[in-house]
Order: C-alpha cells, then structure tokens, then sequence
C-alpha cells in the first residue's frame, strides 16, 4: 500500500508536468499581412452610431491630391516614445524604451502601437458621433489643431477642431511617468440651439495578433465591468461576434467604472473613465474587412449628451498602453481608483498562491539583485519552513528503508493471502511507529511551489529577460544548451525532442542521488519504473523556463543534504536505541 501511494503521488506529478508540457504548444498561426488600409467615410446616421465608424457626416475636405500630409504630435517621456496622427486624433504611435524584443541590448524596442500602414495597426482614437443626425463631428480624415506640444508629463497639450456649426471639439491630453495617458472629450457650444453627441474613445487591432497560444495564459479581450473580470480569446469573442443576431458584438453592457482593453503575454492597452463611478457603455467588437480581421473595445457614454447654447459637455477618460508590471498596475489600482487592475496580468485561479510568491521573489530580488539568487534562497526558506513536516517524512522513509527485508519476508511468507499480508504490514507499521504514507509529503509540498514559480516565470514582465549567470541570460525562457549539439561544438538543429540542456542534466542527476537515498520498491516492475524517472522527468524539463529547472535542481540538491542528515541521525539512534536494549537484556540475564 506504501508503495501505491508514492506512485499515485508520482503519477499526480507526471500529469502535472504533461499538463503544462501540453499547454505549452502553439496553437494559433502568425496573422498574415493586412491588406493596404483605406480611409473610410461613415454615411451620415440619424441615430447615435456605434464607435466602431470613422464618423458621422464630416466636414468637406480638400482633394487628395492638394491635401497636405498629415501632421504628428511628438510624444516625449521617461519610458514612452512616439506620436500622435493629428490626422483623426489617432494615438498609433507608440514604443516602450525600457524593454527589447530579445535579450541584446542592440535588439529593437518593443512597439506598442502601430499606424494603419504597417503589418499589425494598433491604435487609440477618440471620437464622437452624431447622436441628432445633423451635426457635423470630426471623423478619421479631420486634421485637428494642436496647442502645445510635445505632449510630455509637464507639457499637456489640447487638440482642437471647429467644425463650423458653431461647436468647438476639443480632447486635452496628459501623460504621466509611465504608460498612463487622461483625456477630456469637450464639446463648447456656441450655437443658436442645442446638439446632441455621443463621445467614445477606443482601442483598435486592425489585425490579428501573433499569440502564444498556451492555455495558462490569456490573451485577447480582458476588462472588469461591474466588479467582474471578463477575458474572451480572439478565437471565442469572433465566434460569439458572428453569433446570430449579434451584428459584430463579442460582449456588450453597461458598467459603472471599470476598464477594458487588450491583454497580450506582457504587454496591455486598457481604457478607463477618470471617475470610477463614471456609467458607460462597453463594447467588444469584431469586424472583417477584405478578408481581415479587425478587433475593438470601446467606451461611450451610455445616452447621448446633449449640449445647450452656449453651454460644454465632456467625458474624461484614461489609456493605458505599456508593460504590465506588477507593481505599477498595483499603484494604478490603488492611486486612481481603477477596479482590480492587477487582474490585467494573468496569476489565474491560485492568484492568491501565485501573486504573494511574486513579491517574495521580489523582494528577495530588490535585497540580491538576481532573480536567480531570489529563487534559490527562496527554495532556502520554503525547506525551513517546511523542516519539520519534511523531516517527519524522511524519518519514516529511513526506517521504510530499514524495513525493507522484513517487509520482504512478510511478502514472501504471504504471498498467496493478500489481506493477510497486508493486515502484517500494518502491524509491523505500528510496531515499529511508521507511517508509509509520510514519505509523499516532500513530493506533495513541492508541487504548489512548483506551480506558482512556473506561472511567475511565465506571465510576469520582471522575470522576462532575468539574467542568472553564465550562460543563462533568460530564467523565462528554456536553458539555450544542448548536450545533441556538444553544447555549441556541432552546428545543427536538433528536434524538439532532442532538447537537453546543462541545467535540465544537472536536476536529474540530483534527482538520481535523491532516489538512491529512498527505500527500494520490493516490486521489480516499481523498481524499474523508480529507475527511469530521473531519466523522465529530464526530458520532461529540458523545454521548460531555465528558472523552474534551477529551482527543482536546487530543491533536489537541498533535500540530499537534508535527507541524508536526517537518515545518518535516524540511523545513529537507533543504533543507540538497539544497544540500550542489548544491555538491558544483559543485565536482567
């Protein structure tokens, strides 16, 4: 029965392993190149439209051919760099200069948003629409003016367009020090009768992003509406989209605060009204244009504005495109009152598990200044928390081990009485005060820790590019050696499969010597299947993030040590134990 249940524990810990192993295959194709965009003129409506158009009726606009180019907004920060297209107040311009595609400092920088002239248009824009069928409001080919400029955190700026009916639209922009941009959507009335308009600012995808496809990781639309966190894959919000009766629609409600956007693996663009209490109207949206598809989420006030002479109306909002740091997302959430920001950064259904373990390694990182060491001296801590449970469970496994020719013996004396054996085992188990089920323990205490560290390494921006030492450069990503290549010396490609890094060696010789340290199953077919799991679970870890493998190694080499302490004390006294007796027998004889 000992024997089952260290397998069962076993078997629980390969499935685990298959399960990310699983979940770590790409699922979903690079989007192919959009075709060449064109500027869209929106029919006049004679209700409030939908953000998705470019407009209502706009104003007359010159030829193309004597149009002047359209004029850009230089943006300017400590961690932000990129312009705004004045040409229909379209933020799609935008990089993050702290972060890198790779590893090399010499690799370009991560480009947040994009204009429509490039593979992959991701923008802001902010809007109206004409709610009375007859005001003219700027649309995707109004050229606004600018006050100010560039638009800095000391320098706000205001674009402003008249559009001749006698309103004035003005949207006020400012930047913080990070990734956060406010906006205020104006309308000043300086007309003879009242107009109604339907403010709304949006992100938009006019292009399929390039995902990771991983199962513990999600991507696509995300937000949280009325206190509810919300997330749909492109794959499921397309489908939901062209549902019947749906009209291109994935999600849509009315919420009071909240935010929403687009979540890729590091990275996030979300909108948020300024005032948390602010009622609006969400949207998710898709749409395919020649054979593309085209993805938003936006926010408009839930009922039109409307705007008596001489009087304004305004709806102030926030965009967030940048790096989805734990920290900041945190002072966001705290500072400006935006509802469960955090939750833009994926710690899944163990989010109280996973997060806290984040700020151990944090913290232990801002003390050591490696991720790396974080990892080992918080493998350090978790054993000495641990030491007594582990210290139980490697007890009963030294005298498991010591027990192993009795065990035997009544195996073999009972061989063709199953329940008689059995019944003798569980004497000699309280005979001797061993509980076989005790020696799981290790194996079950590690496998939380082993998920929380995977999904940190996985989803959090401050692991990616973590350096160790030597060779590896990336604790997020799999250790880049390979002992089919001699390390470097052959120059060719192995298979998948063929991946087995230094680090992915290192653990299952640790995991050898750990096992010589355990009692031998009686079973020969156990025996073997004991043999070949350090082989297996080598293999199994060669492709995984270099940083959970360092742990499991060090884990490994830790509970050696222990291990072997331990059993050496066990052993010692019993030995003791054994002579007082043999005295005590002595001296009654």
């Amino acid at each position: 029965m000992d024997q089952k249940r260290l397998l069962a524990a076993i078997a629980l810990s390969i499935g685990i392993l298959l399960a990310f192993d699983l979940w770590k295959r790409e699922t979903t194709p690079p989007a192919e190149p959009p075709p060449p965009a064109v500027a869209q003129q929106a029919p006049t409506p004679a209700a409030p439209v939908a953000p998705g158009g470019a407009g209502t009726a706009a104003a007359a606009t010159t030829p193309e051919a004597a149009r002047p180019a359209a004029q850009r907004l230089k943006i300017e920060s400590p961690r932000l760099s990129g312009s705004l297209l004045l040409r229909g107040a379209r933020l799609d311009d935008l990089v993050l200069r702290d972060y890198h595609e790779t590893t090399s400092p010499n690799s370009p920088l991560v480009r947040m948003f994009a204009p429509r002239d490039e593979v992959q248009p991701y923008f802001t824009q902010w809007g109206w629409s004409a709610a009375d069928g007859r005001t003219r409001v700027p649309d995707a080919e109004t050229d606004w003016t600018v006050s100010g400029g560039p638009l800095s955190p000391d320098n706000p700026v205001t674009l402003s367009w008249d559009n001749g009916q006698g309103q004035t639209f003005q949207v006020l922009l400012s930047l913080d020090r990070n990734y956060m941009f406010k906006s205020e959507q104006r309308v000043v009335n300086n007309g003879g009768e009242a107009v109604q308009v339907l403010p709304w600012v949006r992100v938009r995808r006019e292009a399929t992003p390039h995902v990771a496809g991983y199962y513990i990781l999600h991507e696509g639309f995300v937000g949280v509406l009325n206190g509810r966190l919300h997330e749909q894959t492109y794959k499921a919000a397309k489908g939901e989209a062209e549902g019947e009766g749906k009209k291109g629609v994935a999600l849509e409600l009315d919420t009071n605060g909240g935010w929403a956007g687009f979540t890729d693996k590091y990275w996030l663009s979300a909108i948020a009204p300024v005032d948390a209490a602010q009622p609006l109207h969400a949207s998710w949206r898709h749409s395919t244009e020649g054979g593309q598809d085209r993805w938003q989420v936006d926010f408009a006030t839930p009922a039109p504005q409307s705007v008596a002479p001489g009087a304004a109306s305004s709806l102030a909002t926030r965009v967030f495109a940048g790096a989805k740091e734990v920290h900041l997302l945190d002072a966001y959430q705290s500072n400006l009152g935006i509802t469960d920001f955090d939750k833009a950064i994926d710690f899944g259904w163990f989010y109280f598990l996973t997060k806290p373990f984040f700020y151990a390694l944090d913290f232990l990182f801002r003390l050591f200044g490696n991720f790396g060491i974080a990892i080992l001296v918080a493998t350090v801590v978790l054993k000495a928390l641990f030491f007594p449970l582990a210290s139980k469970a490697y007890k009963s496994m030294a005298r498991m081990k010591a027990l192993a020719p009795k065990m035997q013996e009544i195996r073999e004396r009972y061989k063709d009485d199953p329940a008689k054996a059995q019944a003798e085992m569980m004497a000699l188990y309280r005979t001797e005060k061993v509980n076989p089920a005790s020696g799981c323990l290790p194996m079950l205490i590690q496998i939380p820790v082993f998920f929380a560290l995977y999904k940190v390494l996985f989803v959090t921006i401050e692991m990616r590019h973590a350096p160790f030492f030597g060779w590896i450069h990336d604790l997020s990503a799999p250790d880049p050696t390979n002992l089919f290549t001699l390390f470097g010396l052959i120059p060719w490609e192995p298979p998948h499969l063929l991946h087995m890094p230094i680090w992915a060696i290192i653990m299952g010789l640790t995991m050898f010597f750990q096992q010589r340290l355990n009692p031998t199953p009686p079973d020969p077919v156990q025996a073997k299947i004991f043999t070949f799991m350090p082989i297996i679970f080598t293999f199994m870890l060669a492709s995984f993030p270099a940083g959970l493998v360092i742990y499991w190694s060090w884990n490994n080499t830790l509970s050696i040590i222990q291990q072997s302490y331990i059993m050496r004390h066990d052993r010692a006294a019993r030995r003791e134990e054994q002579a007082l007796k043999k005295a005590g027998a002595r001296a009654k004889g």
